[in-house]
């Protein structure tokens, strides 16, 4: 068995295996889940799974729903969320929320997000490009911690486009500013979720980072058992974030974890076992959040949990639109034995879609030094 752990700070972790945060998706109910799988599977709990991103000025102000945002298992530690933000007033007033209220052990900052609708308010991945408005936010969430354990982490991307790199910039002044750990998104922004991810740039910035001592993980394209162990082959990174490569397998963090460690990896589960595994993720959403929402919730999870699985479109369809709990077993019953596997188990997941133009603030790319606070950009998003 081959010792393979990450330290972040204050926290320690058996695996180097974290779960991206997922607007809609990485809430307690599929947090429980992955946590659940990777016991039952490996007889432990070994990586960091983190909490749907939350806006920093929403939680300031008592948003009641991104408060609910923020809850946690009983059981789960470390207690992980992550801020969107741009403004290191609400910055710091969030921090501080968090340490003397006690919500959370780990802070993590996205600027990550390409989505139009961020990018063009200056926030996501836009905002690295603000180098002083950048390390002013990083300076604010560390101060606002400081005499705490909170660790303050950073993720973001390769940079805007291919004319505008700033993840070494980045990089450099989130560990200058006392960031205890970097992430990088292997795209640009123009590629959003296209392509493939150029794990090349994640060993070039730990190579960058190299004398600041922090850890640097990578995250793009983690879709199979062993791409965790290739991706800190091939980059020296020291831990993986992992995003849509576990929709609808959140049994991913038990092989990938295995693998790490160099013990038998977890076969793949049939499409019988996926029929309880559905089940006990409605039974968590209801539990979180009701009954109604949760089959609403659940309904965008079907086609990722049954890809590759020869069940046909009548039940596709039946499934993205169940309304009970009670619709749901009654669909599923017929396949609650069923010994087929997946045939694309580990292919890409989630959204891909296509380069396109980052739409950008006028005049945004003409003073990188420029550290004034982009109006409205403090807004929910959809991820990094």
């Amino acid at each position: 068995m081959t010792t393979v752990s990450l330290t972040i700070g204050s926290i320690k972790l058996a695996s180097p295996v974290i779960l991206a945060p997922m607007a809609g998706v990485t809430n307690v109910a599929f947090r429980t889940l992955c946590r659940e799988q990777e016991l039952a599977k490996t007889g432990t709990v070994s990586g960091l799974y983190v909490c749907e991103m939350i806006t920093a000025r929403a939680l300031v102000e008592g948003n009641e729903k991104t408060r609910h945002m923020t809850t946690f298992g009983p059981d789960e530690h470390p207690r992980s969320l992550q801020f969107y933000t741009t403004d290191p007033e609400y910055t710091y007033k969030a921090a501080r929320m968090v340490a003397d209220n006690n919500l959370a052990d780990h802070i993590d900052m996205n600027f990550g997000c390409p989505v139009p609708k961020v990018t063009r308010r200056g926030g996501g991945s836009a905002l690295p490009y603000k180098r002083r408005l950048f390390g002013n936010i990083v300076a604010a969430a560390v101060k606002a911690v400081a005499g705490t354990n909170i660790p303050i982490t950073v993720k973001f991307r390769i940079g805007i486009d291919d004319d505008h790199h700033t993840h070494l910039d980045a990089g450099r002044i989130a560990a200058a500013e006392g960031a205890a750990a970097v992430a990088l998104h292997a795209r640009t922004a123009a590629q959003r979720y296209s392509g493939t991810a150029d794990w090349s740039q994640i060993a070039a910035l730990k190579e960058h980072l190299a004398d600041t001592g922090i850890p640097v993980l990578g995250n793009g394209d983690i879709f199979q058992a062993t791409d965790a162990q290739k991706m800190m082959t091939e980059t020296g990174c020291d831990g993986v974030v992992v995003g849509r490569g576990c929709l609808g397998r959140p049994w991913l963090f038990a092989e990938l974890s295995a693998a790490l460690r160099g013990v038998d990896i977890p076969p793949e589960p049939t499409l019988g076992e996926v029929t309880g595994i559905i089940l006990r993720h409605a039974e968590l959403l209801t539990h979180y959040d009701g009954e109604d929402k949760a089959c609403r919730d659940l309904r965008k999870h079907m086609g990722w949990y049954l890809r590759g699985f020869p069940v046909g479109g009548p039940l596709r369809a039946q499934l993205s639109a169940i309304k009970t709990l009670a619709d749901l077993r009654a669909a599923l019953e017929p396949w609650r034995e069923s010994p087929a596997l997946a045939t694309d188990a580990d292919g890409v997941r989630g959204r891909q879609g296509s380069p396109a133009k980052v739409i950008l603030p006028e005049g945004w790319l003409d003073d990188p030094e420029d550290e004034t606070v982009p109006k409205g950009a403090d807004i929910m998003h959809s991820g990094g």
